[in-house]
Protein backbone atom coordinates (compact mmCIF):
# COMPACT_ATOMS: atom_id res chain seq x y z
CA UNK A 1 0.00 0.00 0.00
CA UNK A 2 2.83 2.36 0.86
CA UNK A 3 4.51 1.60 -2.45
CA UNK A 4 1.26 2.24 -4.31
CA UNK A 5 0.75 5.49 -2.44
CA UNK A 6 4.27 6.68 -3.28
CA UNK A 7 3.78 5.66 -6.89
CA UNK A 8 0.50 7.56 -7.08
CA UNK A 9 2.12 10.59 -5.51
CA UNK A 10 5.02 10.42 -8.00
CA UNK A 11 2.61 10.12 -10.90
CA UNK A 12 0.65 13.11 -9.64
CA UNK A 13 3.84 15.14 -9.22
CA UNK A 14 5.06 14.10 -12.66
CA UNK A 15 1.74 15.09 -14.21
CA UNK A 16 1.88 18.44 -12.46
CA UNK A 17 5.45 18.93 -13.70
CA UNK A 18 4.48 18.10 -17.29
CA UNK A 19 1.50 20.46 -17.05
CA UNK A 20 3.71 23.19 -15.61
CA UNK A 21 6.31 22.74 -18.34
CA UNK A 22 3.62 22.81 -21.03
CA UNK A 23 2.21 26.03 -19.58
CA UNK A 24 5.69 27.54 -19.40
CA UNK A 25 6.42 26.53 -23.01
CA UNK A 26 3.15 28.06 -24.17
CA UNK A 27 3.93 31.25 -22.28
CA UNK A 28 7.40 31.33 -23.83
CA UNK A 29 6.00 30.89 -27.33
CA UNK A 30 3.48 33.65 -26.72
CA UNK A 31 6.24 35.84 -25.34
CA UNK A 32 8.38 35.19 -28.42
CA UNK A 33 5.42 36.10 -30.60
CA UNK A 34 4.90 39.32 -28.70
CA UNK A 35 8.58 40.22 -28.95
CA UNK A 36 8.57 39.50 -32.65
CA UNK A 37 5.42 41.48 -33.28
CA UNK A 38 5.73 44.48 -31.01
CA UNK A 39 9.20 45.91 -31.58
CA UNK A 40 9.57 48.59 -34.22
CA UNK A 41 12.38 50.11 -36.24
CA UNK A 42 12.70 53.00 -33.81
CA UNK A 43 12.41 50.97 -30.62
CA UNK A 44 15.97 49.72 -30.47
CA UNK A 45 19.22 49.91 -32.37
CA UNK A 46 21.04 47.48 -30.11
CA UNK A 47 21.61 43.76 -30.52
CA UNK A 48 19.14 43.18 -27.66
CA UNK A 49 16.31 43.53 -30.22
CA UNK A 50 15.67 39.95 -31.28
CA UNK A 51 12.97 40.72 -33.83
CA UNK A 52 13.77 38.63 -36.96
CA UNK A 53 13.91 40.83 -40.03
CA UNK A 54 14.24 40.10 -43.73
CA UNK A 55 17.10 42.20 -45.05
CA UNK A 56 17.40 40.89 -48.60
CA UNK A 57 16.39 37.99 -50.79
CA UNK A 58 17.44 37.04 -54.28
CA UNK A 59 17.49 34.21 -56.77
CA UNK A 60 19.30 33.24 -59.89
CA UNK A 61 16.95 32.96 -62.88
CA UNK A 62 14.56 30.02 -62.58
CA UNK A 63 14.69 28.10 -65.86
CA UNK A 64 13.31 25.02 -67.57
CA UNK A 65 15.23 21.89 -66.64
CA UNK A 66 17.60 20.67 -69.30
CA UNK A 67 18.38 24.16 -70.57
CA UNK A 68 20.57 26.91 -69.10
CA UNK A 69 21.95 24.95 -66.14
CA UNK A 70 22.00 21.48 -67.71
CA UNK A 71 25.77 21.11 -67.16
CA UNK A 72 25.76 22.35 -63.55
CA UNK A 73 25.26 20.53 -60.28
CA UNK A 74 22.75 21.70 -57.69
CA UNK A 75 25.65 22.77 -55.48
CA UNK A 76 26.87 25.04 -58.30
CA UNK A 77 23.49 26.77 -58.44
CA UNK A 78 23.52 27.19 -54.67
CA UNK A 79 26.94 28.85 -54.84
CA UNK A 80 25.69 31.31 -57.46
CA UNK A 81 22.74 32.37 -55.31
CA UNK A 82 24.79 32.74 -52.12
CA UNK A 83 27.63 34.61 -53.82
CA UNK A 84 25.15 36.91 -55.51
CA UNK A 85 23.45 37.72 -52.23
CA UNK A 86 26.77 38.44 -50.49
CA UNK A 87 27.90 40.64 -53.38
CA UNK A 88 24.67 42.63 -53.12
CA UNK A 89 25.32 43.30 -49.45
CA UNK A 90 28.98 44.36 -49.16
CA UNK A 91 28.36 45.67 -45.63
CA UNK A 92 28.06 42.07 -44.51
CA UNK A 93 31.36 40.31 -43.90
CA UNK A 94 30.90 36.55 -44.45
CA UNK A 95 32.70 36.07 -41.12
CA UNK A 96 29.69 37.69 -39.43
CA UNK A 97 27.32 34.93 -40.57
CA UNK A 98 26.25 32.81 -37.60
CA UNK A 99 24.42 30.03 -39.43
CA UNK A 100 23.46 28.82 -42.89
CA UNK A 101 20.35 26.79 -43.75
CA UNK A 102 19.52 25.56 -47.23
CA UNK A 103 16.57 23.58 -48.52
CA UNK A 104 16.56 20.92 -51.21
CA UNK A 105 14.38 17.94 -52.11
CA UNK A 106 16.17 15.62 -54.51
CA UNK A 107 19.57 15.20 -52.93
CA UNK A 108 22.77 14.24 -54.66
CA UNK A 109 24.66 11.80 -52.42
CA UNK A 110 28.02 13.54 -52.86
CA UNK A 111 26.56 16.80 -51.52
CA UNK A 112 23.96 15.46 -49.09
CA UNK A 113 24.51 18.48 -46.82
CA UNK A 114 24.33 20.90 -49.70
CA UNK A 115 24.13 23.88 -47.34
CA UNK A 116 27.65 23.17 -46.15
CA UNK A 117 29.12 22.54 -49.60
CA UNK A 118 27.45 25.52 -51.29
CA UNK A 119 28.33 27.78 -48.37
CA UNK A 120 32.02 26.97 -48.39
CA UNK A 121 32.06 27.23 -52.17
CA UNK A 122 30.51 30.68 -51.96
CA UNK A 123 33.18 31.97 -49.60
CA UNK A 124 31.42 31.52 -46.28
CA UNK A 125 34.02 30.60 -43.64
CA UNK A 126 34.42 26.96 -42.69
CA UNK A 127 33.67 27.98 -39.09
CA UNK A 128 30.01 28.74 -39.94
CA UNK A 129 27.70 25.78 -39.08
CA UNK A 130 25.36 24.73 -41.87
CA UNK A 131 22.59 22.22 -42.34
CA UNK A 132 20.17 21.18 -45.05
CA UNK A 133 16.42 20.90 -44.67
CA UNK A 134 14.00 18.96 -46.86
CA UNK A 135 10.26 19.58 -46.71
CA UNK A 136 9.17 19.18 -50.30
CA UNK A 137 8.05 22.45 -51.93
CA UNK A 138 8.34 24.46 -48.69
CA UNK A 139 11.97 23.58 -47.95
CA UNK A 140 13.21 27.17 -48.31
CA UNK A 141 10.24 28.37 -46.23
CA UNK A 142 11.36 26.00 -43.47
CA UNK A 143 14.95 27.21 -43.79
CA UNK A 144 13.91 30.84 -43.36
CA UNK A 145 11.61 30.14 -40.43
CA UNK A 146 14.24 28.00 -38.72
CA UNK A 147 16.57 30.97 -39.09
CA UNK A 148 13.98 33.31 -37.57
CA UNK A 149 13.53 30.91 -34.66
CA UNK A 150 17.29 30.81 -34.07
CA UNK A 151 17.25 34.59 -33.87
CA UNK A 152 14.33 34.60 -31.44
CA UNK A 153 16.08 31.97 -29.34
CA UNK A 154 19.21 34.11 -29.16
CA UNK A 155 21.49 31.52 -30.79
CA UNK A 156 22.11 33.57 -33.96
CA UNK A 157 21.95 37.15 -35.21
CA UNK A 158 22.91 36.71 -38.85
CA UNK A 159 21.43 33.82 -40.83
CA UNK A 160 21.63 32.93 -44.51
CA UNK A 161 18.71 30.79 -45.65
CA UNK A 162 17.53 29.58 -49.02
CA UNK A 163 17.35 26.57 -51.23
CA UNK A 164 18.18 24.93 -54.53
CA UNK A 165 16.87 22.34 -56.93
CA UNK A 166 17.87 20.90 -60.27
CA UNK A 167 16.07 18.39 -62.41
CA UNK A 168 18.81 18.54 -65.04
CA UNK A 169 21.04 16.25 -62.96
CA UNK A 170 18.88 13.67 -61.21
CA UNK A 171 20.48 10.93 -59.11
CA UNK A 172 19.55 7.79 -61.05
CA UNK A 173 20.18 4.50 -59.23
CA UNK A 174 20.57 0.90 -60.21
CA UNK A 175 17.73 -1.37 -59.14
CA UNK A 176 17.97 -3.00 -55.71
CA UNK A 177 19.01 -6.43 -57.08
CA UNK A 178 21.87 -4.76 -58.98
CA UNK A 179 22.85 -2.69 -55.93
CA UNK A 180 22.93 -5.76 -53.72
CA UNK A 181 25.27 -7.51 -56.13
CA UNK A 182 27.54 -4.49 -56.49
CA UNK A 183 27.87 -4.32 -52.71
CA UNK A 184 29.13 -7.92 -52.77
CA UNK A 185 31.47 -7.33 -55.70
CA UNK A 186 34.54 -7.04 -53.48
CA UNK A 187 34.02 -10.49 -51.98
CA UNK A 188 33.16 -11.98 -55.36
CA UNK A 189 36.40 -10.72 -56.90
CA UNK A 190 38.37 -12.77 -54.42
CA UNK A 191 36.91 -15.88 -56.04
CA UNK A 192 37.99 -14.75 -59.48
CA UNK A 193 35.88 -14.75 -62.62
CA UNK A 194 33.52 -17.51 -61.39
CA UNK A 195 32.71 -15.42 -58.33
CA UNK A 196 31.97 -12.31 -60.40
CA UNK A 197 29.85 -14.23 -62.89
CA UNK A 198 28.00 -15.80 -59.97
CA UNK A 199 26.63 -12.39 -59.06
CA UNK A 200 24.59 -12.42 -62.24
CA UNK A 201 22.66 -15.48 -61.12
CA UNK A 202 18.99 -14.77 -60.54
CA UNK A 203 18.94 -11.38 -62.27
CA UNK A 204 15.89 -10.62 -64.39
CA UNK A 205 15.71 -8.35 -67.40
CA UNK A 206 13.63 -5.80 -65.46
CA UNK A 207 16.43 -5.54 -62.86
CA UNK A 208 18.65 -3.85 -65.44
CA UNK A 209 16.30 -0.86 -65.71
CA UNK A 210 17.52 2.16 -63.67
CA UNK A 211 15.45 3.83 -60.95
CA UNK A 212 14.72 7.55 -61.23
CA UNK A 213 13.45 9.67 -58.32
CA UNK A 214 9.71 9.30 -57.98
CA UNK A 215 7.47 12.36 -58.15
CA UNK A 216 4.66 10.30 -56.64
CA UNK A 217 3.92 10.52 -52.93
CA UNK A 218 5.36 7.51 -51.11
CA UNK A 219 2.34 6.98 -48.83
CA UNK A 220 -0.47 7.52 -51.32
CA UNK A 221 1.35 6.38 -54.46
CA UNK A 222 -0.25 9.34 -56.22
CA UNK A 223 1.43 12.20 -58.08
CA UNK A 224 0.40 15.69 -57.01
CA UNK A 225 -1.25 16.34 -60.36
CA UNK A 226 -3.76 13.56 -59.75
CA UNK A 227 -4.51 14.92 -56.28
CA UNK A 228 -4.88 18.48 -57.54
CA UNK A 229 -7.17 17.34 -60.36
CA UNK A 230 -9.46 15.63 -57.84
CA UNK A 231 -9.27 18.67 -55.56
CA UNK A 232 -10.44 20.90 -58.41
CA UNK A 233 -13.39 18.61 -59.01
CA UNK A 234 -14.23 18.76 -55.31
CA UNK A 235 -14.40 22.59 -55.38
CA UNK A 236 -15.95 22.85 -58.84
CA UNK A 237 -12.98 24.50 -60.55
CA UNK A 238 -13.41 24.19 -64.31
CA UNK A 239 -10.75 23.57 -66.95
CA UNK A 240 -11.38 27.01 -68.45
CA UNK A 241 -10.89 28.73 -65.08
CA UNK A 242 -7.59 26.92 -64.67
CA UNK A 243 -6.39 27.83 -68.17
CA UNK A 244 -7.38 31.46 -67.62
CA UNK A 245 -5.45 31.56 -64.35
CA UNK A 246 -2.38 29.96 -65.97
CA UNK A 247 -2.49 32.44 -68.85
CA UNK A 248 -2.78 35.30 -66.36
CA UNK A 249 0.34 34.03 -64.58
CA UNK A 250 2.38 33.96 -67.79
CA UNK A 251 1.16 37.36 -68.97
CA UNK A 252 1.82 38.94 -65.57
CA UNK A 253 5.30 37.42 -65.42
CA UNK A 254 6.15 38.56 -68.95
CA UNK A 255 5.04 42.10 -68.13
CA UNK A 256 6.99 42.11 -64.87
CA UNK A 257 10.17 41.09 -66.68
CA UNK A 258 9.57 43.65 -69.42
CA UNK A 259 9.01 46.37 -66.80
CA UNK A 260 12.20 45.45 -64.91
CA UNK A 261 10.28 44.41 -61.79
CA UNK A 262 12.41 41.32 -61.26
CA UNK A 263 15.73 43.11 -61.75
CA UNK A 264 15.49 43.85 -58.03
CA UNK A 265 15.30 40.15 -57.19
CA UNK A 266 17.24 38.22 -59.81
CA UNK A 267 21.01 37.76 -59.74
CA UNK A 268 22.14 37.71 -63.39
CA UNK A 269 23.87 34.57 -64.63
CA UNK A 270 26.21 35.26 -67.55
CA UNK A 271 24.68 38.72 -67.67
CA UNK A 272 21.11 37.50 -68.12
CA UNK A 273 18.04 37.62 -65.89
CA UNK A 274 15.84 35.77 -68.39
CA UNK A 275 13.53 33.06 -67.08
CA UNK A 276 12.75 30.88 -70.08
CA UNK A 277 9.60 29.25 -68.75
CA UNK A 278 7.62 32.47 -69.12
CA UNK A 279 5.32 32.25 -72.15
CA UNK A 280 3.72 35.67 -72.33
CA UNK A 281 2.76 35.16 -75.98
CA UNK A 282 0.54 32.19 -75.20
CA UNK A 283 -3.21 32.32 -75.76
CA UNK A 284 -6.25 30.76 -74.18
CA UNK A 285 -6.83 28.85 -77.42
CA UNK A 286 -3.37 27.25 -77.20
CA UNK A 287 -3.88 26.27 -73.59
CA UNK A 288 -7.32 24.91 -74.34
CA UNK A 289 -5.96 22.62 -77.05
CA UNK A 290 -3.77 20.58 -74.67
CA UNK A 291 -4.83 17.16 -73.47
CA UNK A 292 -5.10 16.19 -69.77
CA UNK A 293 -1.75 15.28 -68.27
CA UNK A 294 -2.79 13.26 -65.21
CA UNK A 295 -6.41 12.10 -65.08
CA UNK A 296 -7.13 10.80 -68.57
CA UNK A 297 -9.15 11.34 -70.65
CA UNK A 298 -11.42 13.75 -68.76
CA UNK A 299 -9.10 15.50 -66.29
CA UNK A 300 -8.70 19.27 -66.14
CA UNK A 301 -4.94 19.50 -65.44
CA UNK A 302 -2.58 19.90 -68.38
CA UNK A 303 1.10 20.63 -68.86
CA UNK A 304 0.21 24.31 -69.28
CA UNK A 305 -1.85 24.84 -66.13
CA UNK A 306 0.65 22.86 -64.02
CA UNK A 307 4.07 24.08 -62.89
CA UNK A 308 6.97 22.72 -64.93
CA UNK A 309 10.21 21.02 -63.87
CA UNK A 310 12.68 23.78 -63.08
CA UNK A 311 16.26 24.46 -62.03
CA UNK A 312 17.19 27.34 -59.75
CA UNK A 313 18.44 28.57 -56.40
CA UNK A 314 17.65 31.37 -53.97
CA UNK A 315 19.12 32.92 -50.84
CA UNK A 316 17.94 35.31 -48.13
CA UNK A 317 19.64 37.35 -45.45
CA UNK A 318 17.72 37.21 -42.17
CA UNK A 319 18.97 39.05 -39.10
CA UNK A 320 17.98 40.25 -35.68
CA UNK A 321 16.74 43.81 -35.94
CA UNK A 322 19.37 45.13 -33.56
CA UNK A 323 22.28 43.51 -35.38
CA UNK A 324 21.05 44.69 -38.78
CA UNK A 325 20.81 48.28 -37.58
CA UNK A 326 24.23 48.10 -35.92
CA UNK A 327 25.78 46.96 -39.19
CA UNK A 328 24.06 49.68 -41.21
CA UNK A 329 21.87 47.22 -43.10
CA UNK A 330 18.30 48.29 -43.85
CA UNK A 331 15.64 45.65 -43.05
CA UNK A 332 12.95 45.35 -45.69
CA UNK A 333 10.32 43.39 -43.77
CA UNK A 334 9.75 41.42 -40.61
CA UNK A 335 8.21 38.04 -39.95
CA UNK A 336 5.06 38.77 -37.94
CA UNK A 337 3.65 35.26 -37.80
CA UNK A 338 4.39 31.89 -39.40
CA UNK A 339 3.08 28.36 -39.25
CA UNK A 340 3.48 24.93 -40.80
CA UNK A 341 0.47 22.65 -41.11
CA UNK A 342 0.00 18.95 -41.82
CA UNK A 343 -3.11 17.49 -43.42
CA UNK A 344 -4.49 14.19 -44.70
CA UNK A 345 -2.35 13.43 -47.80
CA UNK A 346 -5.15 11.37 -49.36
CA UNK A 347 -7.86 14.03 -49.28
CA UNK A 348 -6.30 17.40 -48.44
CA UNK A 349 -2.78 17.07 -49.88
CA UNK A 350 -2.63 20.57 -51.37
CA UNK A 351 -4.89 22.56 -49.04
CA UNK A 352 -2.02 23.77 -46.86
CA UNK A 353 -2.38 27.43 -47.95
CA UNK A 354 -5.98 27.66 -46.72
CA UNK A 355 -5.29 26.01 -43.36
CA UNK A 356 -1.98 27.83 -42.92
CA UNK A 357 -3.54 31.20 -43.76
CA UNK A 358 -6.22 30.71 -41.11
CA UNK A 359 -3.59 29.93 -38.49
CA UNK A 360 -1.25 32.85 -39.16
CA UNK A 361 -4.07 35.36 -39.48
CA UNK A 362 -5.43 34.27 -36.11
CA UNK A 363 -1.96 34.35 -34.54
CA UNK A 364 -1.31 37.86 -35.90
CA UNK A 365 -4.75 39.16 -34.91
CA UNK A 366 -5.55 40.02 -38.53
CA UNK A 367 -8.26 39.21 -41.04
CA UNK A 368 -8.03 38.62 -44.75
CA UNK A 369 -9.18 42.20 -45.38
CA UNK A 370 -6.05 43.49 -43.59
CA UNK A 371 -3.78 41.88 -46.17
CA UNK A 372 -2.43 44.12 -48.92
CA UNK A 373 -0.31 41.62 -50.84
CA UNK A 374 -0.87 37.92 -51.53
CA UNK A 375 1.86 35.62 -52.84
CA UNK A 376 0.62 32.04 -53.09
CA UNK A 377 2.68 29.27 -54.64
CA UNK A 378 1.20 28.05 -57.92
CA UNK A 379 1.86 24.32 -58.02
CA UNK A 380 -1.21 23.98 -60.25
CA UNK A 381 -3.80 26.51 -61.31
CA UNK A 382 -6.45 24.19 -59.91
CA UNK A 383 -4.67 23.97 -56.56
CA UNK A 384 -4.53 27.77 -56.14
CA UNK A 385 -8.16 28.24 -57.18
CA UNK A 386 -9.28 25.41 -54.89
CA UNK A 387 -7.55 27.02 -51.92
CA UNK A 388 -9.15 30.37 -52.73
CA UNK A 389 -12.53 28.63 -52.90
CA UNK A 390 -11.88 26.92 -49.56
CA UNK A 391 -11.00 30.24 -47.91
CA UNK A 392 -14.23 31.76 -49.21
CA UNK A 393 -16.50 28.87 -48.18
CA UNK A 394 -18.54 29.00 -44.98
CA UNK A 395 -19.37 25.31 -45.36
CA UNK A 396 -15.69 24.36 -45.62
CA UNK A 397 -14.79 26.64 -42.71
CA UNK A 398 -17.37 25.01 -40.45
CA UNK A 399 -17.01 21.38 -41.51
CA UNK A 400 -13.29 21.11 -42.24
CA UNK A 401 -11.58 23.93 -40.36
CA UNK A 402 -13.68 24.10 -37.21
CA UNK A 403 -14.37 27.79 -37.72
CA UNK A 404 -17.68 29.57 -37.44
CA UNK A 405 -17.02 31.84 -40.40
CA UNK A 406 -15.07 31.70 -43.64
CA UNK A 407 -11.79 33.57 -44.07
CA UNK A 408 -13.14 35.54 -47.00
CA UNK A 409 -12.39 36.28 -50.62
CA UNK A 410 -8.85 36.98 -51.86
CA UNK A 411 -8.98 39.90 -54.32
CA UNK A 412 -7.38 38.82 -57.60
CA UNK A 413 -5.90 42.27 -58.07
CA UNK A 414 -3.74 41.63 -54.99
CA UNK A 415 -2.73 38.05 -55.85
CA UNK A 416 0.48 37.10 -57.68
CA UNK A 417 0.34 40.20 -59.85
CA UNK A 418 3.83 39.57 -61.24
CA UNK A 419 3.27 35.93 -62.08
CA UNK A 420 3.99 32.84 -60.04
CA UNK A 421 5.33 29.30 -60.14
CA UNK A 422 3.23 28.40 -63.19
CA UNK A 423 5.19 30.89 -65.29
CA UNK A 424 8.40 31.68 -63.39
CA UNK A 425 9.14 28.06 -62.51
CA UNK A 426 9.27 26.05 -59.33
CA UNK A 427 12.63 24.63 -58.26
CA UNK A 428 11.25 22.74 -55.27
CA UNK A 429 13.85 23.76 -52.69
CA UNK A 430 14.10 27.41 -53.76
CA UNK A 431 10.59 28.80 -54.23
CA UNK A 432 10.02 29.93 -50.64
CA UNK A 433 12.58 32.74 -50.79
CA UNK A 434 11.13 33.95 -54.08
CA UNK A 435 7.70 34.25 -52.49
CA UNK A 436 8.91 36.25 -49.49
CA UNK A 437 11.25 38.46 -51.53
CA UNK A 438 8.52 39.28 -54.05
CA UNK A 439 5.97 39.93 -51.29
CA UNK A 440 8.42 42.21 -49.45
CA UNK A 441 9.27 44.21 -52.55
CA UNK A 442 5.61 44.55 -53.45
CA UNK A 443 4.80 45.94 -50.00
CA UNK A 444 7.32 48.74 -50.52
CA UNK A 445 6.39 49.31 -54.14
CA UNK A 446 2.64 49.34 -53.49
CA UNK A 447 2.65 51.01 -50.07
CA UNK A 448 1.07 48.03 -48.31
CA UNK A 449 1.53 46.98 -44.69
CA UNK A 450 0.95 43.21 -44.58
CA UNK A 451 1.57 40.37 -47.01
CA UNK A 452 0.33 36.81 -46.80
CA UNK A 453 2.70 34.20 -48.22
CA UNK A 454 1.44 30.61 -48.52
CA UNK A 455 2.48 27.38 -50.17
CA UNK A 456 1.41 23.76 -50.36
CA UNK A 457 3.82 20.82 -50.29
CA UNK A 458 3.78 17.12 -50.96
CA UNK A 459 2.83 14.91 -48.04
CA UNK A 460 -0.12 17.10 -47.05
CA UNK A 461 2.17 19.81 -45.69
CA UNK A 462 1.80 23.54 -45.98
CA UNK A 463 3.30 26.84 -44.88
CA UNK A 464 1.99 30.34 -44.41
CA UNK A 465 3.44 33.52 -42.96
CA UNK A 466 2.53 37.14 -42.45
CA UNK A 467 5.23 39.52 -43.64
CA UNK A 468 5.10 43.11 -42.42
CA UNK A 469 6.73 46.01 -44.24
CA UNK A 470 9.64 47.49 -42.31
CA UNK A 471 9.98 51.25 -42.42
CA UNK A 472 13.33 52.74 -41.50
Amino acid sequence: MVHQGVTATMRSARAAMVSSRAAAAAAARASCGRRANSSSASSSSSSSSRKPVFVDGARIPFVLSGTTYKDLLAVDLGKLALRGLLNRNPELDPKDVDYLLFGTVIQESRTSNIAREAGMGAGIPVSVPSHTVSQACISANQAMCNGAEKILAGTADVVLAGGVETFSDLPIRFSRPIRNRLLNLGKAKKKGLPGVLGLLKGLKLKDIAPETPAIANYTTGEVMGHSSDRLSGRFGISRQEQDEFALRSHQNAAKAHADGIYDQEIIPVDGSTDENGVKGESTLEKLGSLKPAFVKPHGTHTAANSSFLSDGASAALIMSEGRALEMGLAPRSSFKSWAFVALDPFEDLLLGPAFGAAKVLDDAGLTLSDIDVFEIHEAFAGQVLSNLAAMNSTDFAQKSMGRSAKLGEVPMEKLNIHGGSLSLGHPFGATGVRLVATATNRLHREGGRYALVAACADGGLGHACIVERYDS
